[in-house]
């Protein structure tokens, strides 16, 4: 199971990158893989929201539901799922100085057929997590 962490900081407080962060739909502007990515219905964003995400990575296009799973003041989880596989996106916010300190750990669990692929997309991911790390920082520090 391929895993990838970073921690890095930011200008913003804690609860304002948690509530920027909880609504998966702006992973469009943060995640450099997601090309896409819509709620599913309308409402609050809250503990069981899903949203249709699709993301290219490595050249390939893959679909996902992702629900989010946890949301406290100090983080939060979304879980991912198609038949190949299920990501689970665990981020933490904890206060740093005026700003936040962010800790952002994505986990991929393949199924079937496709975790013969897993040593490989470990390399890919961690290409991926120092983008997503890069993006998300200069996403945060201009709110």
């Amino acid at each position: 199971m391929p895993s990838v962490q970073r921690t890095f900081t930011v200008t913003p407080p804690p609860a304002e990158v948690i509530d920027y962060l909880k609504d998966f739909a702006n992973a469009t502007e943060w995640d450099p893989g997601t090309q896409s990515c819509t709620q599913n219905g309308s409402g609050p964003v809250e503990v069981g929201t899903t949203w249709h995400n699709v993301s290219k990575v490595a050249g390939l296009t893959t679909e996902l539901e992702y629900e989010l799973t946890e949301l406290t003041a100090e983080g939060l989880v979304f879980v991912g799922r198609n038949k190949g596989a299920t990501s689970t996106d665990t981020i933490s916010v904890l206060p740093s100085g005026g700003g936040s300190e962010i800790t952002y750990r994505a986990d991929l669990d393949m199924h079937g057929i496709a975790a013969l692929a897993a040593p490989a997309m470990k390399l890919v991911f961690e290409r991926l997590a120092d983008e997503t790390e890069k993006q998300l920082g200069t996403v945060l520090n201009r709110r």
